[in-house]
């Protein structure tokens, strides 16, 4: 019995055993399968790694400093209405320096600069002006000098400062073959301002700065202010005249270079390259060769208005040192000529002023004296002896006088009036008016008031009368008469929206207050109360020919794309209209011949008034030429507005410079005593 107990004991504890190692071999099966499975798992995915994303994830990992380099777009060129190029962008490539993020090494951008400085003497051109490691470091911005002097953080890290422009093809070989030794050193496609050399239209067209200077001055410029994340600080952008008031157009859209780069900062690749949009051009309503001889028109005549012996007692103006003309046409209110002189070349601007004194030199000739303040060419300290371009009116104000006396009912056409050569109005002071040269003109009406040019009429029956109506309420007579003027474009602006223009100014308000409403009235009424800009003059002068349609001065006719596709076009603008009758625009226009050096002369028929404007500056009273005329007197084409500060009398000091501006603009356009040449800008 035990033995049989024993044995089944032992075969029992055999199957089990059995079970076990039979257990444990499933386990060991199940952990060797499970571990194949995983080993599998991970080589596949090791070699998924490895061959099919390797490249792309090790281009991720190196690629950690990869910033996008901005590439300043090719600007649109500007032509005059014969398609002749006045501003074009020539291509070219410039090397910039970018400063990168982190502490800065001082000695390592120092030795670069030398380093620069030393390629650029090696590899640039002969006859450039050679850069030196002080001004290198100065163009990189960051923060120092050469002597490690005055440091302080750069004005902003990671957007490109340009070194130098126009690069030779050695030096942009040398820089893109160092690259990866010359750390935040790039080479970019570039492109520079070129203005022709015959200076067109200087001021009108403009000039460019740097964007960081644009949206930092104090100058009004809120638009570039708003562009700060769109533009790019080393980009010139628009400062003046039309290159300021048509930047969107011309600008066209920023391009982009990356370069893939590792943590050592060195290229690992090719660049990629969004290339910039070039912008639009601009086709301006200027003539090249009336422009130019506008321009030298005012030089040569104040050149005559300066000899003694050429010019002869009458005429002889020794101060006469700045002129400026506008002709503008009457039907659609084109901008043919606009000559604010003298001028300079715009461009010096390229690069910028090295020093003040550089800048000093052209300083008087930059401001477009055309629609703004501007004075002659005198030292700083002899300034307040000479006007400025903004002048009184004087006679040239009379046909419209005359106008406003008839609307509003003080004046008719057959009203006469017995000039003596003087009037009194009050006791005092300026109470008594006279003619010019004290002159004797005996009866007259309005027509030949405006052709004898005759202060004591003009103030007798326009100017008293005018106060009489309104005397009662004192300032309303001067409201009146404002509200008048702003209906031909004085005392507002004239609608042409250029950068800078000045309003002119009403002083008979001021002045009513320091004399008497009735002075200020007296004294509006011929034209030494109202300062007006050439422009304001010119558009005025237009408004009498078309009789009563105020043109918007139109200064671009069309604007294109790159390849020549017309993006806009603009047609004529009535910014307001003044409705007189027939007789009373008759009155007017058959007055407008007064004596004028060079008029009679034309092969057509000018209406035509000249003007002195007598001004008071430190020192004494000077006299400021004024001219206003429009051809041909029956079917306007031409209105031409001519100021010559301190050229005394209008007849002899402006008027031969607009009778060549008429002679120009019928030889090179037509429509004055020929026909108007196809498609010229006389087409309205």
């Amino acid at each position: 019995m035990k033995n049989s107990i024993f044995r089944y004991t032992e075969e029992r504890d055999e199957e089990i055993q059995a079970r076990k190692r039979k257990h444990f071999s499933i386990r060991l099966n199940v952990f060797f399968f499970a571990t194949f499975t995983l080993f599998t798992i991970l080589v596949v995915r090791l070699a998924i790694l490895q061959f099919v994303q390797g490249p792309q994830l090790t281009m991720e990992s190196m690629d950690i400093d990869n910033s996008k380099s901005p590439i300043a777009p090719i600007r649109g060129s500007i032509y005059d209405q014969t398609g002749h190029a006045i501003a074009q962008s020539r291509s070219m490539h410039s090397l910039y320096y970018r400063v990168e993020g982190g502490k800065l090494d001082k000695d390592l951008i120092i030795g670069l600069a030398h380093r620069l400085a030393q390629n650029f003497k090696e590899y640039g051109r002969p006859d450039a002006e050679q850069l030196t490691a002080e001004e290198i470091v100065k163009r990189m911005d960051v923060g120092f000098d050469v002597n490690q002097q005055d440091t302080k953080e750069p004005s902003y890290y990671y957007i490109p400062r340009r070194i130098k422009t126009d690069l030779t093809k050695e030096e942009i070989a040398y820089f893109l073959e160092h690259r990866d030794e010359l750390k935040g050193v790039e080479v970019f496609e570039d492109s520079i301002r070129v203005y022709d050399q015959q200076t067109i239209a200087s001021q009108l067209v403009g000039y460019m700065k740097k964007f960081s200077a644009a949206r930092n001055a104090d100058t009004g410029l809120e638009f570039y202010r708003a562009k700060k994340d769109e533009y790019l600080d080393i980009e010139d952008v628009g400062f003046d005249g039309l290159e300021r008031l048509y930047q969107e157009e011309l600008r066209g859209k920023t391009g982009y270079k990356s370069y893939p780069v590792n943590a050592a900062q060195k290229i690992i690749g090719p660049a990629t390259i969004t290339p910039p949009e070039k912008g639009h051009n601009l086709h301006l309503t200027l003539h090249k060769d009336v422009q130019l001889e506008t321009e030298q028109a005012i030089m040569d005549h104040l050149a005559f208005l300066r000899n003694r012996s050429a010019a002869g007692p009458v005429a002889y103006a020794p101060n006469a040192r700045s002129g400026y003309a506008v002709a503008m046409e009457v039907q659609t209110g084109k901008v043919v000529a606009m000559a604010s002189m003298p001028d300079y070349d715009t461009n010096r601007w390229n690069g910028g002023f090295s020093t003040t004194s550089e800048y000093n030199q052209v300083a008087p000739y930059v401001p477009n004296g055309t629609i703004t303040t501007a004075y002659p060419p005198y030292p700083m300290d002899e300034i307040k002896r000479h006007p400025s371009s903004i002048v009184y009116m004087g006679s040239t104000i009379k046909p419209l006088s005359v106008l406003i006396g008839l609307s509003e009912g003080v004046l008719s056409p057959n009203s006469t009036y017995n000039d003596t050569g003087s009037f009194t109005f009050g006791r005092g002071a300026g109470a008594t008016i006279s003619n010019s040269d004290k002159a004797v003109y005996g009866v007259l009406n309005p027509t030949t008031a405006i052709q004898k040019s005759s202060n004591t009429f003009m103030s007798a029956m326009i100017g008293i009368p005018l106060w009489s109506k309104y005397g009662g309420e004192k300032s309303k007579v001067l409201d009146v008469w404002a509200e008048h003027l702003a209906q031909f474009g004085l005392g507002v602006k004239t609608g042409s929206d250029l950068p800078g223009e000045s309003a002119g100014s009403n002083e008979f308000f001021a002045n009513a207050k320091t004399s008497s409403w009735q002075s200020a009235m007296v004294y509006a009424s011929w034209g030494q109360n109202e300062r007006a800009t050439t422009l304001q003059i010119a558009q005025f002068a237009a408004t009498l020919a078309s009789r009563g349609k105020r043109m918007k001065p139109q200064f671009v006719d069309k604007v294109t794309t790159a390849n020549g596709e017309l993006v806009r076009g603009f047609e004529p603008q009535v910014l307001n209209e003044v409705n007189y009758p027939k007789h009373h625009w008759d009155v007017v226009i058959r007055g407008m011949k007064s004596g004028a050096r060079g008029i009679d002369e034309l092969p057509f028929p000018v209406a035509r008034k000249t003007g002195t404007s007598t001004q008071w500056v430190a020192g004494g009273s000077v006299d400021n030429a004024v001219f206003i005329a429009f051809a041909p007197v029956d079917n306007p084409v031409l209105a031409v507005s001519v100021v010559v500060p301190e050229g005394k009398f209008g007849a002899q000091g402006a008027a031969p410079i607009a009778a060549k501006i008429f002679q120009s603009y019928d030889q090179h356009i037509g429509g004055l005593s020929r026909p108007a040449a196809g498609g010229s800008a006389a087409t309205p």
